[in-house]
């Protein structure tokens, strides 16, 4: 297929369309900007290797005249709009609204554009922390003015697409971990073991969704290949449903072996409760019908992260 690709700088964008191009499709990723005018180290690699093994059009965003311009070249089987506004996702004063106007802006022209270039399908990305996704307590309730975000510009992509005879699959992520992530908890546990610290679980009775990100990719590939040309469709790929005590736990038992480290953790006394309990997928991935292996991905977890702890640094 000929993919145009958006969100290819980010943590799971980089892996998805590294697998899209490794399963054989022709991808063109846009990026806001050139790999070395990010801020950021692991981002600055993660558009390098992207860029790699894609099309990469720089100065480039979804929606823009350049963008439609890029549509109108023709010759598209799918679109897969993985880019969103994440900018402070974590604060409470995240503006859910603009970043609904900014993820679907000139939506309604670029339908058009891409009924004209003849290609009908659309493959967005969702979270499993959207109001109404996935499984779990509470009611399924939006977890942030980001989740409200994810889940306003579904709800925006779904109507568009089916006004402009798009076909729209979707494609809900829960919790991915792995080599280039930005500095999140399985990166907290991580650096903390090979720098010889204890880290701490401080919220242990969560029930959460972790999954690999290799594993998820592989997933999203496969998802592509299938999405409609008509109507809709959802998928929300499961990894390790249980407490985030229990995934901590596990991440150390795989660590051990393989840092030659003891991987201590403390989990904490959790008595707070500010989010759902329980929020996590619903669909287990066919690992080996995927040809994935989970041993590896392991393997290449720890190698990832000792060669990061190795790394010289710059002065």
């Amino acid at each position: 297929m000929k993919i145009l690709f958006t969100g290819a700088s980010s943590f799971t964008g980089c892996w998805f369309l590294r697998e899209l191009a490794a399963a054989g499709h022709d991808v063109t990723a846009v990026f806001r900007r050139k790999a070395e005018e990010y801020a950021d180290a692991v981002r600055r690699q993660r558009v390098a290797m992207a860029s790699a093994v894609c099309r990469p059009v720089s100065g480039c965003s979804f929606g823009d005249e350049r963008f439609l311009a890029l549509i109108a070249e023709g010759g598209w089987d799918l679109l897969c709009h993985h880019g969103a506004d994440v900018t402070n996702y974590k604060s409470p004063d995240f503006d859910a609204i603009a970043a609904v106007a900014n993820n679907a802006h000139n939506l309604p022209r670029v339908l058009e554009a891409l009924r004209s270039a003849g290609c009908r399908r659309l493959l967005l990305t969702g979270s499993v922390f959207e109001g109404g996704e996935g499984s779990g307590s509470q009611g399924l309730p939006d977890f942030s003015p980001y989740g409200l975000s994810k889940a306003l510009t579904a709800q925006v992509f779904r109507f568009s697409c089916a006004r402009a005879g798009i076909g729209l699959g979707k494609f809900v992520i829960p919790n991915p971990f792995g080599p280039f992530e930005e500095p999140r908890y399985t990166s907290y546990l991580m650096k903390s073991w090979l720098a010889g610290a204890t880290p701490a679980c401080s919220s242990p009775l969560y029930v959460r969704d972790n999954i690999h990100v290799s594993l998820l990719a592989k997933v999203y590939a496969q998802f592509a290949a299938e999405s409609p040309a008509q109507g809709f469709a959802r998928i929300n790929p499961s990894g390790y449903a249980e407490s985030q005590g229990a995934f901590t736990i596990r991440l150390a038992q795989e660590m051990r072996p393989r840092l030659g480290l003891p991987c201590p953790v403390e989990l904490k006394k959790q008595v707070d409760f500010p989010e759902p309990r329980v929020r996590i997928n619903t669909d287990l991935p066919d690992a080996d019908a995927l040809g994935w292996d989970e041993s590896t991905a392991w393997d290449e977890m720890a190698r990832y992260y000792q060669d990061l702890t190795t790394a010289p640094t710059s002065g």
